[in-house]
């Protein structure tokens, strides 16, 4: 779908009855009531105290840049000269011989078309660059096609500032919202300070569970809670943070639709939505698969597009789904930046929030991302090198696994219960040398199921027949578990990983009890191929010695 597609679609609803006071409370700024009137010709502008950009100490900003083409679109291993090669040109990086210079100078002949510093880095409206927003409401429309025609977009310094406005525009100190049963916990951060009540949903193998979502919110009794039933829902539905599951569309459909009949904002948090490596394969599969792969389509863009799981957006024909999306995980996290995909009415008052805190996104980051992503490579140019990352990141993906699958003994069983329907990687403790394996260590320690999507994989460690752990004085409450002891062993033994306890939607309770499994994020998107081999060795030889106590 692009902007100009003749598609009926209906326009949002009021929602203004979920606003917070605070966000009522936000008028428009002051000062920045004055900007409508600039630009206007023969305006002579002496209201607002805006330094002089004569005196910006930049004439211009310039960069080295990647090509788009810089990474393959696939991870294309049947090219390869040999099994291993494709390892050395996915860590030693891209071709270095290969790139392209840009520049935005301080003044230009068009300033409402072209780029330029002494408007980037002046002060300026919370809407950021024109072009950029420009760009930005094209390219939800072409990737998400929201189902409600009056969606508009709006930029951000990342998620993490995204996600704090939606918290302090739609929730007083008191309420509560919904969350996976594991979570990223800076978004939970961020409500704490508001006395915010946080509600875990059970998971499954796709992600958030309709049905427990309904016997939620069903079953509410807020007598017994001590406090409202929540009116905000926050999920990573891509890659999710740090399950690394990926709800599709008939489970979005599902949600939403409950959603809807409850009347609960959606806040999708959605970093890692271009990172949808597919099923992970084992090596000699992975390599029959791409040898036979052959590419027919005539639009590799649309194809592209099409094989990436939809937004809440496409099924969302009300406005209740506030999208978050970020240039961290496809440009750079230093650049702050980010935008909003949502309807008028929230959009507005999450301008009105940045007018009189962060502003608008630095200029630095605004002028180099628009000249390159806008300017130099377009919209097409974009998505090709997004292809690029994305291929990137399945080779990691699998790189890791491979490591894993060397250092334990693998077997792959279909999951049953809340795994159902997935395939569970379940691992022991590899027999060394003569040496004979108890029962104890024969027992499959490790499972996981493999990421189709995002950075990180989640590991369930079984604890099952080992003694209870001993308390030692002065130690916390989650050092105590067996969860809590075996991410110290690690962490002594030479591998930080993220410790389950820290992903609780909940704070007080575990899903599960961290004497009897424990949860690990392991992150592969930034390690050398070297690091995630000495990771894997480090990780089977701490088990053994764990489980052997």
């Amino acid at each position: 779908m692009n902007l100009n597609d003749d598609v009926e679609r209906p326009k949002s609803i009021d929602l203004s009855h979920h606003l917070s006071d605070l966000a009522i409370a936000r008028g428009v700024s002051p000062l920045k009531s004055m900007f409508k009137y600039l630009g206007r010709p023969g305006l002579i502008a002496l209201a607002g105290g805006v330094p002089n950009p004569d005196y910006f100490p930049f004439a211009t900003l310039e960069a080295t840049t990647l090509p788009i083409d810089a990474y393959k679109a696939t991870p294309d291993l049947e090219t390869e000269p040999s099994a291993l090669s494709w390892l050395w040109n996915l860590f030693s990086g891209p071709n270095k011989q290969r790139t392209n210079k840009i520049s935005v100078p301080k003044y230009v002949s068009d300033p409402i078309n072209e780029v330029n510093l002494a408007t980037a880095l002046q002060y300026g409206m919370a809407t950021g660059i024109p072009s950029l927003q420009a760009f930005l409401k094209e390219y939800s429309a072409r990737f998400y096609k929201p189902g409600f025609s009056d969606f508009t977009v709006l930029v951000h310094t990342g998620n993490t500032d995204g996600w704090s406005r939606v918290v302090y525009s739609l929730l007083n100190h008191g309420d509560s919202m919904l969350v996976e049963e594991w979570t990223y916990p800076s978004a939970l951060a961020s409500a704490f300070p508001l006395g915010v009540h946080t509600v875990s949903v059970p998971m499954d193998s796709k992600g958030m569970r309709p049905d427990a979502l309904r016997e939620i919110l069903s079953n509410w009794n807020e007598t017994e809670r001590g406090f409202k039933r929540p009116r905000l829902l926050y999920t990573v539905p891509i890659g999710q943070n740090p399950s690394g599951l990926t709800t599709g569309s008939e489970r979005k459909k599902a949600i939403y639709a409950i959603c809807v009949e409850f009347d609960i904002i959606i806040g999708e948090d959605d970093p890692y939505f271009i990172l949808q490596e597919g099923e992970y394969l084992p090596p000699n599969i992975r390599a029959q698969k791409q040898a036979a792969s052959t590419s027919n389509t005539s639009d590799p863009v649309e194809a592209f597009i099409d094989t990436l799981e939809p937004s809440y957006l496409r099924y969302d024909y009300q406005g209740r789904v506030i999208r978050m999306d970020t240039f961290s995980k496809t440009i750079a996290p230093g650049s702050r930046m980010g935008w909003f995909t949502c309807n008028p009415l929230f959009a507005e008052r999450f301008e009105r929030h940045g007018e009189t805190s962060t502003q608008a996104p630095s200029g630095f980051a605004q002028s180099m991302i628009t000249q390159l992503v806008v300017k130099t490579w377009g919209m097409e140019g974009y998505i090709r090198w997004l292809q690029g990352i994305k291929a990137q990141y399945t080779l990691r993906r699998d790189a890791f696994i491979d490591a894993m699958m060397h250092e334990l003994d693998i077997t792959l069983t279909q999951g049953t219960g809340i795994l159902e329907g997935a395939t569970v990687y379940q691992g022991s403790i590899k027999e060394s040398g003569w040496s004979v394996m108890t029962e104890k260590k024969k027992k499959p320690r490790v499972s996981f199921v493999p990421p189709t999507s995002g950075m990180f994989v989640w590991l369930r460690v079984d604890f099952e027949g080992l003694p209870p752990p001993i308390a030692v004085p002065g130690e916390g409450e989650n050092d105590t578990t067996h969860e809590g002891r075996f991410w110290t062993a690690l962490a002594e033994g030479g591998l930080l990983i993220g410790p389950g306890y820290m992903f609780r939607g909940e704070r007080d309770h575990s899903p599960e009890d961290p004497n009897l499994a424990g949860h690990y994020r392991i992150s592969f998107s930034d390690a050398t191929h070297e690091g995630m081999q000495k990771a894997s060795k480090i990780f089977a030889k701490i088990l053994k010695e764990y489980c052997s106590k």
